[in-house]
This record gives C-alpha cells, structure tokens and sequence, in this order.
C-alpha cells in the first residue's frame, strides 16, 4: 500500500494584539500556565487567577503581540518600560504549538520594540525549559526570590 504524504503549508505571523483578542489571549495564558501550576502543584498561580478586567489594564500600559498560526492565537508575550528597563511577561505558546520556535520567535520580537534598554523577565527555578530558553537568548540571572507559597523565582536580565 502507497503512503500519501501530505505537505502541509503553516502561515505564522506576530502582530500587534488588539483589544478584542484580549479574552482569547487570557484563555491561552489559563492553558499554558497549567504546566507551570502542575510543576508546583498551586493551581492558584496569578496567570491562571487574572481576570479579564486586570489583563484589560495591562494592555493599556503595555505592548501585547500576539503570534497567529493558521488564523488562532497560539501564542503571546507583553513588556512595558519603566525607569529604561523593559519588563516582560506572560510568554506564553499553546502547548499543541510548543518546541517550533515560537517562544523564541515572540521574544526577538518584543525586544525589537525598544531600542538600548535593559530586558528583565522571571521565571520559577523549576520551569527548566523556560530558564533553558531565556538563557540560550542571552538572559542571565541577577536575583531569587521565594513567594509566599515559597516558589523561587529566578530573575533574568538581558542588555542590550
């Protein structure tokens, strides 16, 4: 029996998020953080906890892309500037979307938004992958901290 190979042809872009893809960016994040709630076993993380309302305020401060594949979000990143540091946060791919390249493809692209700045995101010490990823893009740790729920977040930096 022959075997048909079918070339599948998959568009993917980044743009801009605008107000109206809000509520689908906040489930992706909901879905993509239950690997970090599962890391943990805290399934009352704040990416899973936001509401639409909060994430709404955010946008107003921030810039927030999202990467279309095939027409969906599968994946986002935002950063706001303060004080010349450019914050990033909640990078987020479908976990159907995962090990292609797009975390790293949303990560160049926020970082072309700002111009000699100082980059600075956080991850738990347990998100291996994550730490993985930030630090083949050139991010090195400057800090730890525990939560509460004593979590240990690693902060990372990059300059530019």
């Amino acid at each position: 029996m022959d075997t048909v190979q079918k070339d599948v042809l998959i568009l993917m872009k980044i743009t801009k998020a605008i107000f109206e893809d809000l509520p689908k960016i906040l489930d992706l994040q909901k879905l993509a953080y239950l690997s970090e709630a599962k890391i943990h076993n805290n399934y009352s993380i704040q990416p899973l906890l936001q509401t639409l309302d909060e994430l709404e305020k955010e946008f107003d401060k921030s810039i927030v892309l999202k990467l279309i594949e095939n027409d969906e979000i599968v994946g986002s990143v935002r950063a706001y500037v303060e004080n010349d540091r450019v914050f990033v946060g909640k990078l987020i791919v479908h976990p159907s979307s995962q090990n292609k390249g797009y975390g790293t493809k949303l990560l160049n692209e926020i970082e072309t938004y700002f111009q000699n700045k100082t980059f600075e995101l956080f991850t738990s010490s347990k998100s291996k992958r994550n730490l993985h990823l930030y630090g083949k893009h050139g991010y090195k740790e400057f800090k730890r901290q525990k939560t509460s729920d004593n979590i240990e977040i690693i902060f990372m930096e990059l300059r530019k």
